[in-house]
């Protein structure tokens, strides 16, 4: 039996189906106009080419970043304490504990003082830590600070801090804010590219993550071992004809999609599918050392070619930005010392000290330093109080220190100075943002101006702080 359209009842049925359709697929009025409204913001934001270059030219054109997480000791490392090695074992002023908060230990643990001796070097004659011969050696082609300083106490919020600008997961990295402002020079590789060694890191991928950028500006992990980059090599059956006919039918498929809904992040899906197809050349010759001089592998301190070490990764960023590649950034989390910090520290010390002077060495020999912004350091720093029995050090935020080096910098500099004790900032202090901000000038950016619209609000990768340390500046 058929039912009257015109029925009460089943006008009702149909209203209550239609309800509860909104209801149940999450949706209702409001939530179709919002959908509306975003798909023409990204729509907008598809045919929104970025910045057009740098607000003004800027000293480097690519950046190198060693980060070197897990949190470096300063005072093992660069900021020589003659005075808490004189109180070691000695209770820190009460005066001085007003209103701190350590990550593990009690405030009142007695100070440590480094086992380790400084000594002064070049003609600068900044003084470094006897673990780091290598880096010493570059005293006068090193911008040195001492007194930075940051919000965050525990590893991951710092360290996501450190290369976002936010503790907060879901914003541009500097790496993304780089490639977004600048663009990539070459166009066989990334532009964005990541090597990893010891443990990774403890904020994870939102260390080099686009955020709400387009995801073709995020960084690239490079695997250490096989492909660099996974499923890169074609499945057996399937040759380059096969391949290049398949991705040119996705590409169509996917060109229809963009041109329908507007998604900047399908356009960014065939960008990446062309650059995969690219990479099956260009990442195998990239990855392969065998042909470096033995003199650069000597310099590197690099045995085995083939070995997935951080020295390893040194060189490798060396040849990526000879390739076009404009933002390359190591990770090795080894640094987080909260006992054993004698032994662990010297050892860490071995791994990284002479590769990571080999880079600059290697970059000033080939006239690439003048434009590459050259940089190492960590989260933050290390307490000047002992955790571990007797030999180790809790996290520290209130100072810790950074070397740079390259374009646009002072040579053989020391900015910024901490108390006796190495335990606050007393002169030329740096926070996170202005850190950054200066980089971003390095660049070419006015960091106040380089924003990307997300969610009715500018976004910028200093937030709403921070400012240019002149300074540090050549």
């Amino acid at each position: 039996m058929s039912m009257n359209s015109s029925d009460p009842m089943t006008e009702r049925a149909v209203a209550l189906k239609r309800r509860w359709f909104l209801r149940e697929c999450g949706i209702g009025l409001g939530g179709i106009a919002a959908n509306a409204l975003l798909t023409r913001e990204a729509a907008a934001a598809t045919r929104d080419p970025g910045p057009a270059g740098p607000h003004f030219p800027g000293k480097a054109k690519r950046v190198i970043y060693m980060f070197n997480a897990g949190a470096p000791s300063h005072l093992e490392l660069f900021d020589p304490k003659p005075e808490l090695t004189k109180r070691n074992g000695q209770l820190p002023p009460p005066e001085l504990l007003k209103g701190y908060r350590a990550a593990f230990i009690k405030p009142n643990s007695a100070l440590l003082g480094s086992k380790y001796k400084f000594s002064r070097h070049g003609k600068s004659g900044i003084e470094f830590s006897e673990l780091l011969p290598h880096t010493a050696g570059l005293a006068d082609d090193l911008c040195l600070i001492r007194s930075m300083q940051t919000d965050a106490v525990n590893h991951a919020p710092a360290q996501i801090f450190m290369n976002t600008g936010s503790q907060q997961f879901g914003r541009p990295s500097f790496g993304a804010w780089t490639l977004y402002g600048l663009g990539s020079e070459g166009e066989d590789l990334p532009g964005y590219v990541v090597l990893t060694s010891a443990k990774g890191t403890s904020g994870g991928a939102s260390n080099y993550g686009c955020g709400f950028l387009p995801t073709s500006y995020g960084g690239v992990p490079f695997r250490s071992g096989g492909d660099p980059v996974l499923y890169l090599s074609n499945p057996k059956g399937i040759d380059a004809r096969a391949q290049r006919s398949s991705l040119d039918a996705l590409t169509q498929l996917n060109q229809s999609a963009l041109g329908t809904a507007g998604d900047p992040e399908i356009a960014a899906r065939i960008a990446s599918y062309e650059m995969a197809y690219r990479l099956q050349t260009s990442a195998p010759e990239l990855m392969d050392l065998s042909k470096e001089p033995q003199s650069v592998l000597d310099l590197y301190g690099i045995k085995d070619v083939k070995e997935a070490t951080y020295a390893r990764n040194c060189l490798l960023a060396r040849r990526l930005i000879e390739r076009g590649v404009r933002f390359v950034q190591l990770f090795h989390e080894a640094w987080d010392q909260h006992g054993n910090l004698t032994k662990e520290i010297k050892k860490n010390c071995e791994t990284t000290d002479q590769a990571s002077a080999a880079l600059v060495k290697d970059l000033k020999q080939r006239g690439l330093l003048e434009d590459t912004l050259v940089i190492w350091g960590g989260e933050f720093g290390r307490t000047p109080m002992v955790q571990g029995g007797n030999d180790g050090r809790d996290h520290h935020n209130r100072c810790f220190s950074y070397w740079l080096a390259g374009a646009g910098l002072k040579k053989g500099h020391v900015h910024g100075e901490t108390d006796e004790l190495g335990f606050n900032v007393v002169r030329d202090p740096v926070p996170v943002h202005d850190l950054n901000a200066t980089f971003l000038h390095l660049l070419g950016f006015d960091h106040e101006k380089l924003t990307y619209r997300f969610q009715g609000r500018d976004f910028r990768l200093t937030d709403v702080h921070g400012h240019v340390v002149k300074g540090i500046l050549a």
